[in-house]
């Protein structure tokens, strides 16, 4: 196992992608310790076939589609209705925009990527600092990884053998608390630079043209909950439902649905599916190797002797995962370090759906933190500002994402119900 871990942070450290570094740590212990072919294909394929698993790609395709037209315009102007009157209203649309879009995408790089791209230019040209900018997106877009349908929950549920139902209902409340927070330290951060207001013109009579324009969208979330929480269809069958939706919203009420739009969801689709299931035989395949040489086990043993009290063991776990989150993206970091935790959470009475959140809310904090954080790259990238002016502005995000992280994991009503 040594051996494993030592090639895979190698080939980590010279930037070698996470998929590729996990399967040449596994191909090293596998040539050791001469496995079987047969064998090795098998553990690879296996974890594949599973049929909650294409609850991810349909998911993924309906954000793609929802996102392709006017709908992000619309729910920009929303927020702007709601919130531009505060002190620094661009920054705090784009964390209504956040958790409007974290009910469609599921994705925190979509979200970054299509919030960015519509806020950052205009808050520079408002004169909000480029860092802070970069600051807010980054940050904010994580939301969306705990507003339902959330990719990385799916996949936290198929390892940890968890109703994914019970994992959106739970990640609901989390998700809202991290908006509020860092709605707040935005509102703190604009009064304090003296941000601008921004107000779009036209009062209740926009607002209502508006809200009634993104109604048909805006109820794509309230449709997945439903139909999922009384039980009308599993997570993949909304899922299918959902790209329909979608499909039917798109091209029959905005009528901006083309067949390229199509196409080029389909391929983004088609990547993002293939590079989470590359990561998932991956992962697989190392937790094979560490239950077949019992350390799993043994490490729950250990953590159950060398940690006196409950309390104690979650502060652990969430000190390896904010480590971890730095170095590897959301969904590797649920995959490997899922089936592990769940034994060590088992272990101490810790429930797994709050685990479930727990892990979700602390790796969030990963896709902003150097040095791989992908919303931050994307979001400096677009607001053309260095990755350290960027970081000294997330100085409040962190502070609040860590308490809403400690709340989650200390106060289990926040997510058991």
């Amino acid at each position: 196992m040594f051996y494993m871990i030592w090639v895979f942070a190698m080939l980590l450290f010279i930037a070698v992608p996470v998929a590729y570094a996990m399967l040449g740590g596994v191909a090293f212990a596998l040539w050791l310790d001469a496995k079987p072919l047969a064998v090795i294909m098998q553990r690879l394929y296996t974890p594949t076939q599973s049929f909650p698993m294409l609850a991810i790609p349909f998911f993924i395709m309906a954000g793609n589609l929802m996102m392709s037209g006017k709908f992000g315009v619309y729910l920009v102007n929303i927020a702007r209705l709601l919130v531009g009157r505060f002190k620094g209203g661009l920054g705090q649309v784009s964390i209504i925009g956040s958790v409007m879009f974290g009910g469609v995408s599921g994705s925190a790089v979509a979200d970054a990527t299509a919030l960015g791209n519509a806020l950052i230019p205009v808050q520079k040209k408002e004169g909000y600092p480029s860092g802070f900018a970069a600051a807010i997106n980054s940050a904010s877009s994580t939301v969306s990884v705990l507003i339902p349908p959330s990719i990385p929950l799916i996949l936290f549920g198929l390892v940890a053998n968890v109703s994914i139902i019970d994992l959106f209902v739970a990640g609901i409340l989390p998700g809202v608390m991290l908006g509020v927070g860092m709605f707040v330290a935005v509102w703190w951060v604009a009064r304090r630079d003296n941000l601008p207001r921004a107000p779009l013109e036209g009062g209740f009579k926009a607002f209502r043209s508006q809200i009634f324009a993104a109604t048909p969208a805006l109820l794509m979330p309230v449709f997945v909950i439903f139909t999922l929480r009384f039980g009308v269809a599993t997570p993949t069958e909304v899922s299918v439902m959902a790209v329909a939706y979608a499909l039917l919203v798109s091209g029959l009420v905005y009528r901006d649905l083309t067949l390229k739009d199509i196409w080029k969801g389909a391929v983004d689709t088609a990547m993002m599916t293939g590079a989470v299931m590359f990561i998932i035989m991956a992962s697989s395949t190392i937790q094979w190797l560490m239950t077949s040489a019992g350390v799993s086990q043994s490490l729950a043993i250990w953590v159950a002797d060398t940690f006196s009290s409950p309390w104690m063991v979650i502060l652990a776990l969430n000190i390896v995962m904010l480590i971890i989150g730095a170095f590897l993206d959301l969904p590797a970091a649920i995959l490997l370090l899922g089936p592990l935790f769940v034994i060590i959470g088992n272990s101490i009475g810790l429930d797994t759906v709050q685990l479930g959140i727990m892990m979700v809310v602390n790796l969030s904090v990963g896709l902003y933190t150097p040095p791989i954080g992908t919303t931050l790259f994307i979001s400096a990238a677009i607001a053309k500002v260095g990755i350290g002016e960027t970081v000294k502005a997330l100085v409040p995000f962190y502070l609040v994402a860590l308490a809403v992280l400690m709340m989650v994991s200390y106060l289990p009503f926040l997510t058991i119900y």
